[in-house]
């Protein structure tokens, strides 16, 4: 015998809906739905390797980087009398403050390594092409965000090479001081010098930028958060790219976020976390420069000024320039270009996987940019200038000449049909 149907009335089902807690929250906020749709059920390419990990892991190391950054802001005092002593202090006095400070230091180092790697496997992989230019260029964004962060941080300490590390950058602006002549008389602008005495609220380094810095350092990662969230709704726009450079066709082509990646992901994050932890206690200042544990003293400048490491590659084409501001210019263009790589290469193929020119090319990038790394460490004379001008040209040459040229004269491989039909041809 069946059971007569019963209507619910639409004020029946709304108390349906709100019976429970999560329920309740869920009929008026529902960020369960978006999780599950978003996270859980979310259809990725089913081919996806340990590469597509350095963008999840980047944004955990950035939440890290945020939480231990308001906890050392607490006891951190931004005055030059003081503030490096704030950092003794906190290293010495303050409860589990040496961890804060070993965590957030080497922090830095493990976030700009992810994101580089991250924006490596996405020129190997072509992920910057159509329909995500939006997505590389907001990446680009964030990149240029960490990259003013970092320094303005190194400052902080207020260290010997703190302190002259911020006179060198700073001076860059007097680059675009304008001298001109008109007649017998001689004008000059300066707007350069305009711009850092803004920048530094005085003449030279001094309280006033120790405070701006300060204050400077603390907002831009929540600036970084918001380009980051974009980041994501683009990515979500489209889709994940793939090592083999196609569209997703079929079912067959992807699987659900979870549990496929989630645990794919927790490996990586676990693997991630032994490495940043063997650094936090084993060699907390491996990527420390022993001059910053010095006060900074404006009367003895260090024999030999380096910027952090992830800086170096920069600071190397900096220098490999004679005039003051052409090379503060390439150094600018030389983060810029990246920008305009969706529209530099031609090539109608995304992945290096199908493009065998186009990888050995690569592969000579990542030398020279670990090339011009060293270059950056190096006094600047002798062979490593040499070397610094040789790769800084393959470097914009790369952008501005190979990838255009690769994309009209490269014959690249066969593309397969679809990902599930590489993948069962492949397991053959």
């Amino acid at each position: 015998m069946s059971k007569d149907k019963v209507d619910l009335q639409p004020s029946q089902i709304a108390a349906a809906k709100e019976k429970g807690l999560k329920n309740w929250v869920e009929h008026r906020l529902p960020i369960f739905e978006f999780m599950n749709k978003e996270l859980i059920e979310y259809k990725t390419p089913k081919n996806l390797n340990y590469f597509w990990n350095f963008g999840s892991l980047a944004g955990i190391t950035l939440v890290v980087m945020i939480l231990t950054g308001i906890f050392l802001a607490m006891q951190h005092t931004p005055h030059v009398d003081h503030a490096f002593e704030s950092v003794e202090r906190i290293m010495r006095e303050v409860n589990f403050g040496w961890l804060l400070r070993y965590v957030h230091m080497n922090g830095a180092t493990m976030f700009f390594i992810l994101v580089y790697l991250h924006m490596f496997r996405g020129l190997y992989y072509g992920s910057y092409k159509t329909p995500r230019e939006l997505l590389w260029i907001m990446g680009v964004v964030i990149f240029f965000l960490m990259m003013a962060t970092a320094f303005m941080g190194y400052v902080l300490p207020w260290g010997q090479m703190s302190f002259w590390g911020a006179t060198v950058i700073t001076n860059f602006f007097t680059a675009f001081d304008i001298n001109f002549a008109i007649g017998d008389s001689a004008i000059s602008l300066k707007l350069g010098t305009g711009i850092m005495e803004w920048l530094l609220g005085g003449f030279s380094v001094d309280n006033p930028t120790l405070n701006r810095f300060f204050a400077l350092h603390y907002l831009l990662p929540f600036a970084i958060v918001g380009i980051v969230v974009l980041h994501l709704v683009a990515l979500h726009q489209h889709g994940s790219n793939n090592p083999l450079g196609i569209d997703k066709k079929t079912a067959k082509d992807v699987v659900p976020f979870h549990p496929y990646y989630t645990y794919k992901d927790l490996f990586g994050l676990g693997t991630f976390l032994l490495v940043w932890a063997g650094f936090v206690f084993f060699a907390p200042n491996f990527f420390g420069e022993p001059d910053n544990y010095m006060p900074a003293d404006p009367l003895v400048t260090p024999p030999h000024i380096v910027p952090e490491w992830y800086f170096l590659p920069f600071y190397a084409i900096l220098r490999c320039v004679p005039d003051k501001l052409s090379g503060v210019l390439l150094m600018f263009s030389a983060v810029g270009i990246l920008a305009a790589v969706p529209w530099l290469d031609k090539s109608s193929v995304r992945s290096a996987k199908f493009r065998p020119l186009y990888k050995k090319f690569f592969w000579l990038f990542i030398f020279s940019c670990l090339a011009l790394g060293w270059v950056g460490s190096q006094p600047p004379e002798g062979i490593a200038m040499l070397i610094g001008r040789i790769t800084t040209v393959y470097y914009f040459g790369f952008f501005l000449l190979i990838m255009p040229l690769l994309g009209m004269i490269e014959r690249p491989l066969p593309l397969p049909n679809s990902i599930d039909e590489y993948e069962k041809n492949k397991c053959k």
